[in-house]
Formats: C-alpha cells, sequence, structure tokens
C-alpha cells in the first residue's frame, strides 16, 4: 500500500496507478491500493475525467486511462529522437539473439521502459507489457544501473525497490554488494527469476563519453 501526501501526489499517485495496472479498476479498490478515503477519490476521478485524462466505463463504472498519457509521452520521445537512435541497434540485437530485446532510460533514480523488440522466431515467446517502471533490485537493467552507482546510493534505492514479484530476489544486503560488484566488473549483470517465474535476463548500462549513464 502506498500513502500519498498533497493533492498533486494524490492526482500523479491515481495516474500512475491507473497505468500499471492491465484492466479498468473500481473506485474503491483504487482507494484501498493508495490509502485513501473513497469520497476524495472519487472527486479526484471525476476531475481527471473531466480533464480528459481517465475515462469511466459506461457498464461497469470502471475507470482506466485515456490514451491522452501515452499520446504525451510518444510526442516526448518523437521531440528526443530517442527511438529513431535506439530503434535500428534493438532490432538487429534482437534479430542475432532472436530473443526480446528492450530499452530503459533513467529518469531520476528510477528506469523507465522506451522501447522493445521482439526476436523470438518459434515457440514460446515472452511478450511483457511496456510498464512504466523498471524494478530496479530485481531486474537484470536495474542491477546494470545500479552497478554504476556510488555502493551506498545503490543499496538506499534498491531497499526501497524490491518489485511485486521478488520470491527469488536477493534480500542480504552483503550478498546484492558482491552482485553488484561483480556485475561492475563484467559489464553486464543478471536476473534469474529474480523478477519474474521462468524469465531469465541480461542487462548491460549504456554510458555517455563521459561516463555518465543514461540507461540500459
Amino acid at each position: 500500500m502506498r500513502v500519498v501526501n498533497s493533492l498533486v501526489e494524490r492526482c500523479f499517485a491515481v495516474v500512475e496507478l491507473l497505468a500499471t495496472e492491465a484492466s479498468a479498476m473500481r473506485l474503491g479498490e483504487l482507494a484501498e491500493k493508495l490509502d485513501l478515503q473513497k469520497s476524495a477519490a472519487h472527486r479526484m476521478l471525476t476531475t481527471l475525467c473531466e480533464i480528459g485524462w481517465v475515462e469511466q466505463e459506461p457498464v461497469t463504472g470502471f475507470y482506466k486511462l485515456s490514451l491522452r498519457l501515452a499520446i504525451l509521452g510518444q510526442r516526448f520521445l518523437s521531440a528526443t529522437h530517442l527511438t529513431d537512435v535506439c530503434q535500428p541497434v534493438l532490432e538487429e540485437l534482437a534479430s542475432e539473439s532472436a530473443e526480446l530485446v528492450r530499452m530503459a532510460v533513467v529518469q531520476g533514480e528510477t528506469l523507465t521502459w522506451i522501447s522493445q523488440v521482439q526476436g523470438a522466431r518459434n515457440g514460446l515467446k515472452y511478450q511483457p507489457e511496456l510498464v512504466a517502471r523498471v524494478s530496479l533490485a530485481t531486474t537484470a537493467n536495474g542491477k546494470a544501473y545500479l552497478s554504476t552507482l556510488d555502493p551506498t546510493d545503490a543499496i538506499r534505492i534498491a531497499v526501497n525497490d524490491r518489485g511485486r514479484n521478488a520470491q527469488k530476489a536477493i534480500t542480504s544486503v552483503e550478498e546484492f554488494m558482491r552482485e553488484l560488484a561483480l556485475t561492475k566488473k563484467r559489464g553486464w549483470a543478471i536476473s534469474v527469476e529474480e523478477a519474474e517465474p521462468g524469465v531469465v535476463a541480461i542487462a548491460a548500462p549504456i554510458t555517455l563519453a563521459g561516463g555518465q549513464t543514461v540507461g540500459t
């Protein structure tokens, strides 16, 4: 359960929660997950519907995001030309590896998925939703990013970001520090069923010439 305080925080918390859910949500469910009174949640949802960020399904009364956020995100990515630069590289890597390839960019102390290419041609294919935030402590991308930070900062971030499906995640601080040190030494990270059951992934940090990490 996430506790939010200011009105602005609450509105963004509503938007972020709706963005991570696969289907429309009931008012009561949304209020419970954000620890809000139903009346307060209803007022915010009504306002978000009025300004076009949220839609209410006419039959069920459930709430979901409108396409406005997705459209703004696409406009931002188009303006930065990030996808123009990275997409050909992702496509080549996916073709050569015959695996799913995803890219995430650094935003503050988090990672956000921006693009993916499916390289698998036959058999079972892993095709996750391109949700906004990356679990830093359990995914290969997250560990690759954390390995580039000061160890103190990396542990602080990791402790607060275990992810929802972390049964096989590293729980010892000492072991996690050793994992990050090994990742930094070899230049790539691995996650074996730490983020999701049955999923193994590897990732490497993307750094600028000056050493700044901008993605994975």
